[in-house]
């Protein structure tokens, strides 16, 4: 099986392949504890390559010296041994171990800021199916500046209505029962990344949209993992991975204090869940989310709210649900 969710590996896996381009590592364990040996490893080849280089340094260093004196002196000796120092420096570097570094498309992401206290508040909002049938209420909610409130639920209970209806809030529209700070600057991902604009290339989205200079937008769209070549093709051959990194890159130059995130690592790999986890993290930005990933959610989220019955309430974590979830029919 191949899978993106890190809880899901460890819970049903007993063996970990990683596809590398060179060398693909096996180990007989789950992917947790793989990517734990994965790492030692990598970290003893990268020590074991920095101990040959040094000695190919020396060993060149010395053959040039006897090299030298060889000459000078006139000495075969000198130069037959020289010519063996360098000899034995080509045999290291032929068999130098090549250390794999991954390259996930780092997109960090940013925060512009804000001074107000309160970012979202809720108050007696209806959340309804498209036909007006009632799902839930949300008495009294308030999302606070740094808050990273992750909402939990069952499939058909409502998220993604609601998250549909603070994104309308977001784009200007008024919805019953919500009030936004006027200091909000929003930055929306949705799973489904319909927006991107399939007909055009990741350059000509980046530089027409984003006021970056085209070197600009081709250092950022390197940077984000897209070589010169993929960035001149249309975004519709794009893989979903590579659409998610784009879109990534897109949410950060809109500089976002506040993030409404709709299972945001659906097409993401396991290094690029890290790093997005990472990112809102350390920005402290504002978030609203929406995720089946587990180790995300731990990852993330600092405050959880649960739809149960007709009614939001807050919780202490996520871990009831998730227990709920694993015990269901």
């Amino acid at each position: 099986m191949a899978s993106h969710d890190r809880q899901f590996l460890d819970s049903v896996t007993n063996r970990t392949l990683f596809l590398r381009p060179e060398m693909s590592p096996f180990f007989p364990t789950a992917y947790s504890a793989a990517r734990t040996s994965l790492e030692e490893a990598d970290a003893a080849a990268e020590q074991q390559r920095t101990r040959d280089l040094k000695e190919v340094a020396q060993l060149r260093k010395q053959a040039a010296k006897l090299t030298n004196i060889g000459i000078n002196s006139g000495s075969d000796l000198l130069t037959v041994k020289s010519k063996q120092l360098r000899e034995r420096a080509e045999k290291i570097e032929s068999q130098l171990v090549s250390v794999h570094r991954e390259k996930t498309g780092k997109v960090m992401l940013g925060n512009s800021g804000a001074e107000a206290h309160v970012m979202l508040a809720f108050e007696n909002m209806p959340v309804s199916t498209p036909d007006g049938r009632l799902l839930f209420t949300i008495e009294k909610l308030h999302v606070f500046q740094g808050d990273r409130l992750v909402l939990l639920g069952r499939n058909g209970t409502g998220k993604s209505q609601l998250m549909r209806k603070v994104a309308a809030a977001l784009c200007g529209e008024s919805v019953d029962g919500l009030r936004l700070s006027p200091q909000i600057v929003p930055g929306y991902l949705d799973q489904a990344l319909d927006w991107l604009p399939l007909k055009q290339t990741p350059i000509d989205f980046i530089v027409s949209r984003y006021n970056e200079g085209d070197r600009r937008s081709i250092a950022l769209l390197a940077g984000a993992g897209f070589d010169p070549e993929r960035q001149d093709k249309p975004i519709r051959t794009l893989s979903l991975g590579q659409r998610a990194r784009l879109a990534l890159l897109a949410l950060r130059l809109q500089r976002p204090n506040f993030y409404l995130l709709d299972e945001p690592t659906n097409h993401l790999d396991i290094p690029g869940q890290e790093q997005l986890e990472a990112d809102i993290a350390e920005h402290g930005a504002t978030c609203l989310l929406v995720s089946h990933d587990r180790a995300f959610l731990r990852g993330t989220g600092t405050r959880f709210v649960q739809i149960v019955g007709k009614r939001l309430r807050e919780v202490d974590g996520p871990e009831e649900f998730f227990t709920e979830m694993a015990e269901a029919p």
